[in-house]
């Protein structure tokens, strides 16, 4: 009887819930309201209000789930969530009006535009790494596009999930706007509905899942993704100010765990010892010399992933290659700042996206090997180098195929609005942020206007060998041709 009770008190959410939501966001979309310009504004303003009201419950989640600091917190997902907000307020008015298009002789008289209608009823299936901007940033996109969105937020950061969920509830249009908390069997379920579009945050292996489900339905879908994103670190730099960035974008981010986090170093064999020394000294200025206890560094996110990253370094390829860092706390999902040295490629840390604290340097005989190394591998969501030879720059940026580059910083390039963030081949497809995330969830219709004059026969059968002039010259555009086919005999 007592089991009995319990599983009568259980939420079941099945494909009959899942169902039922979709139809209920599809009513709410179906009847316009999330169309209209002023619909939009105010989700966007009370998404605002929502961050202003609950900065500290945020801390609170983002401590509770991977004990991330109050800086990286307030900063990283709350403040680019409002950055975001602010652009889509600001810049709404212009991307939803109709964008003017040329015409051609072909069509004259006429005219056309284009104009961003949005897909209709979106998925978002968010990580746990940045529970708060990797959510809020892509819904702050489909609401500016004009969509219903159900967001399903990572089971793996279980108090953001549920202080999404209870967010979201609490400012946001629930009729429009919905979120479904849950692991496995939730998600599976959303992906057996027809959305118009989805979007996914993760690793390859599900978002492989989330393809098939899409294809069923032939629903497009945004993918982020993230790959082994790695850094060339050359000779000529101020190593200081190189090493200072490379920490804040390793494991300044969540210690590691990001998808455009550093993952490997290209340096020479003359330079490498230079590198690691000055790492080991501004580790130790930024994080102390007991870096496990370290305020300052994010836990990692479960015991999955910390025995997953323990693996990594007791394989017998790596296990002697550690020359800084290497310590684990596995009661407190700790590890320290981690550097290898001279790692061999065929290694397992070198096989799989690390997202954890340990960074690998591999060393080369001169710094042009490091394009035979990245471009053997699959394309990085991200990619950097430091260097001050501008050959080597432009080389970098034309060679090197991955999602974003950034010159002598890392990671920076997801903070600038006015550029695409996204992958490329197995780091993702699609991109979004500012004007980029109105696009991902508007579809670009094709509007051409006429009116009843200027009809011409030729277009009409019979079809003689001087419309088949006429109209040759009429598509390839040229005057010339146009009065050599109307003055050059009219023999067919």
């Amino acid at each position: 009887m007592a089991t009995t009770i319990e599983e009568k008190e259980v939420t079941v959410f099945g494909e009959e819930e899942a169902k039922q939501l979709v139809n209920e966001l599809r009513v709410a979309y179906d009847s316009g309201r999330t169309r209209s310009y002023s619909w939009r504004v105010a989700q966007l303003k009370n998404i605002l209000r929502m961050c202003d009201d609950s900065e500290k419950e945020v801390v609170e989640a983002l401590h509770k789930d991977l004990a991330k600091p109050e800086l990286e917190s307030t900063l990283y997902e709350l403040g680019m969530i409002k950055n975001a907000c602010k652009v889509a307020l600001k810049e709404l008015k212009n991307w939803i009006r109709p964008e003017k298009a040329k015409t051609s002789l072909t069509t004259f008289p006429s005219s056309a535009e284009i104009v961003s209608e949005p897909f209709g009823v979106i998925l978002i299936i968010s990580a746990w790494n940045y529970p708060f901007l990797l959510s809020i940033d892509p819904v702050i996109g489909a609401i500016a596009a004009g969509n219903a969105v159900l967001l399903k937020p990572s089971e793996l950061a279980p108090a953001s999930s549920s202080l999404l969920a209870k967010l979201f509830a609490q400012y946001l249009d629930t009729c429009s706007i919905k979120v479904v908390e849950g692991a496995v069997s939730e998600t599976s379920a959303l992906l057996e509905q027809k959305w118009d579009k989805i979007m996914y945050t993760g690793n390859g292996r599900v978002g492989r899942i989330v393809m098939a489900a899409a294809a069923k339905h032939l629903t497009p879908v945004i993918m982020e993704l993230g790959g082994k994103c790695p850094v060339v670190v050359d000779s000529d730099i101020n190593l200081q100010v190189a090493v200072r960035r490379l920490i804040a974008g390793k494991w300044g981010c969540n210690n590691g765990q990001a998808c455009i986090s550093p993952d490997y170093i290209l340096t020479t064999k003359d330079y490498a010892p230079k590198l690691v020394d000055a790492l080991k000294t501004e580790l130790e200025k930024f994080y102390g010399k007991n870096q496990l206890e370290s305020k300052d560094l994010s836990r990692i996110v479960n015991s999955n992933h910390f025995a997953r990253l323990s693996k990594l370094l007791e394989d017998e390829k790596v296990s002697g290659k550690i020359v800084y860092g290497g310590e684990r706390d596995k009661d407190k999902l700790r590890i320290a700042p981690t550097i290898l040295l001279d790692v061999l490629r065929d290694s397992l840390i070198m096989n799989e996206e690390i997202f954890g604290p340990l960074l690998p340097i591999l060393t080369l005989n001169n710094i042009d090997e490091s394009f035979n190394v990245i471009n053997s591998g699959t394309k990085p969501l991200a990619a950097y180098i430091f260097t001050n030879n501008k050959k080597l720059k432009e080389k970098f940026v034309m060679s090197v195929s991955a999602g974003g580059i950034v010159i002598n910083d890392t990671t920076i390039h997801m903070a600038v609005h006015t550029v695409p963030f996204g992958g490329v081949g197995e780091s993702g497809m699609g991109s979004y942020h500012g004007k980029f995330s109105f696009d991902a969830f508007s579809h670009k219709k094709a509007v051409v206007y006429r009116s009843f004059t200027g009809d011409a026969a030729l277009r009409y059968p019979p079809y003689t060998g001087f419309k088949l002039r006429m109209m040759k010259a009429l598509m390839g555009g040229s005057f010339l041709a146009i009065l050599r086919a109307l003055f050059g005999g009219s023999k067919s």
